[in-house]
């Protein structure tokens, strides 16, 4: 017994000790027009000591990393293009210094671009929310309280009392920020209707017509890209549906249509879409609104004090 101890702690002692990489990184790229764009990265060991991850894009979803390389203190990987076959991967290389990554990302069409990339906060809470007084976001008249985002023409509009996305366009979010909350909103799409809620404007919690009656992590009730609900609670096309959404840091509880089918889970980081990846900061409510026609009413937010 004492032969194999000596033995293990032997091996234990020859390991080598874990990179510093390891972790979950947010990361910025500037465009040549110096628009900033936001990204994420996860590191981990595997189980044979070597390095994987995970990578979410400026859009799409949380794409796995078979493997990473980490060498004189610079970072490398490579992944398909999620969309465009046959085109180049998309890599990305950094250096490691000050804990911090800086590099460039090349993207499928051969476009290198420099990137930045922090530790992601935890976001950690020490003790339960105090609520303050519920906000309702929308009056049901105008827009007061919202703005577009992105670089598509707005078509949002109130008609009789609904918030109404009329066809593809930008995406449409509060005026104000937000850190921990309780969301309720109400929602209604078409056959093949696609939105999502942004919370912070980093977390897509996925609004879309899904009639398979699996959940799927990218169908209603998710969060895109990351956490699978554990049922679809989904109501047909047409009919009025609910959300009640709690975040607290990253933990995170989605009732839909009365149903949890996400119970404090938490995030791991944000989602493709999101608006930036500065995840310390307070953030707004963002509707999506790049699919086309959807409507919304009654969205009230009950912030933490």
């Amino acid at each position: 017994m004492l032969t194999i101890a000596y033995i293990l702690t032997v091996l234990a002692v020859q390991q080598p000790p874990p990179p510093p990489v390891i972790g979950r990184w947010d990361i910025t790229i500037t465009t040549s027009e110096g628009r900033r764009l936001p990204s994420w990265l996860e590191i981990q060991w595997s189980g044979n000591r070597t390095l994987v991850g995970r990578f979410v894009g400026v859009v799409g979803s949380a794409r796995p990393i078979a493997r990473l390389e980490f060498s004189h203190d610079t970072l490398r990987f490579a992944i398909p293009p999620q969309w465009e076959p046959g085109t180049g991967d998309l890599q990305l290389e950094g250096v490691f210094a000050g804990d911090s990554l800086a590099g460039s990302v090349t993207d499928p069409a051969g476009n290198r671009l420099p990137f930045t990339a922090v530790r992601a906060a935890a976001l950690r809470r020490i003790s339960p929310p105090q609520w303050g007084r519920a906000v309702r976001l929308f009056n049901g008249t105008d827009l007061t309280g919202w703005q577009p985002f992105g670089n598509e023409q707005s078509a949002w509009t109130v008609v009789a009392g609904v918030l109404t996305n009329t066809k593809a366009g930008a995406n449409l979010g509060t005026v104000a920020s937000y850190t921990d909350f309780k969301l309720h909103l109400e929602f209604r799409y078409p056959a093949a209707g696609n939105s999502g809620v942004y919370l912070r404007g980093r977390y897509e919690v996925q609004i879309e017509d899904s009639p398979d009656p699996e959940p799927a992590i990218g169908g209603l009730g998710a969060v895109y890209g990351f956490i699978v609900p554990n049922e679809n609670a989904a109501k047909r096309p047409g009919e009025w549906q609910t959300y009640d959404i709690t975040l607290v840091g990253r933990l995170l509880t989605v009732v839909l249509n009365g149903r949890t089918v996400i119970c404090q889970q938490n995030v791991p980081g944000i989602t493709g879409g999101a608006l930036d990846s500065d995840e310390g900061l307070p953030g707004p409510i963002l509707l999506q609104g790049d699919h086309g026609p959807m409507e919304y009413r009654n969205i009230v937010l009950t912030p933490a004090r």
